[in-house]
């Protein structure tokens, strides 16, 4: 599994055209070959926060590589992005806990 971290802050003037293009990765993204799951926070700073997992780096590096999505990440640095940085790792350890059903001890 590799996990990625997306920071950005959006240029103010380009909220509106951003909303579209962001939507439509998101759609196309969850069709990739070995997509996990990914989820996006807003800080009240501004700064925005993604993060990803796939199964590989393979498919992450076949993910940055589609034709669609490189589009995107052109107009990103050209039209959205005021700033941005992106971290890709591979877990060291991994722990859960699930909840437990309700009514059991």
């Amino acid at each position: 599994m590799v996990i990625g971290i997306f920071r950005n802050r959006l240029r103010p003037e380009s909220r509106a055209a951003y909303l579209p293009t962001a939507e439509r990765m998101e759609a196309l993204v969850r069709t990739m070959p070995g997509y996990l799951w990914h989820k996006t926070f807003a800080a009240e700073d501004g700064e925005r926060v993604t993060l990803f997992a796939l199964e590989s780096l393979e498919q992450l590096t076949a993910w940055r590589d589609q034709p669609e999505h490189r589009e995107a990440q052109r107009r990103g640095r050209a039209e959205f992005y005021a700033e941005y940085s992106l971290h890709v790792c591979t877990p060291l350890r991994e722990a859960s806990f699930p909840a437990k059903a309700a009514g059991r001890g």
